[in-house]
């Protein structure tokens, strides 16, 4: 899944680095979406392993509990400040709030729903 996902961001990015006219590349980036995706699928994996063997509806507790950290997060970013500059700021909380949103859906219901899906195991794995 972290792999869909990265590529799914870096999609975005470049759609909307493009259509914007975006450049500052200091925190977002290629290779930083490449490495913290990939990265933050792993603990999401684990995590949710975790979730099923410590609750009795451990999916859904995990899809919870990721939907409303996901909803945290784009919260904060709404209302955080990076930059000086309004116009770069508020470009940079866009582009962060696009890929929170992807990663935040592909973690709390791509994972649980692959997880569960039967042709995804003959198939994919």
């Amino acid at each position: 899944m972290g792999f869909c996902t990265t590529i799914i961001c870096l999609f975005f990015n470049i759609v909307y680095r493009e259509s914007t006219g975006f450049a500052d590349q200091d925190y977002i980036n290629v290779s930083s979406l490449i490495f913290s995706i990939n990265l933050l699928f792993l603990i999401v994996g684990l995590l949710y392993s975790v979730f099923l063997r410590s609750f009795k509806k451990g999916d859904t507790i995990f899809m919870v509990v990721f939907v409303l950290l996901t909803l945290f997060l784009i919260w904060r970013t709404a209302v955080g400040h990076r930059f000086t500059d309004s116009h770069t700021n508020t470009e940079f909380k866009d582009l962060l709030l696009g890929l929170l949103i992807i990663v935040g859906i592909a973690a709390s219901f791509a994972v649980p729903y692959l997880f569960h899906n039967k042709d995804f195991d003959r198939n994919v794995l």
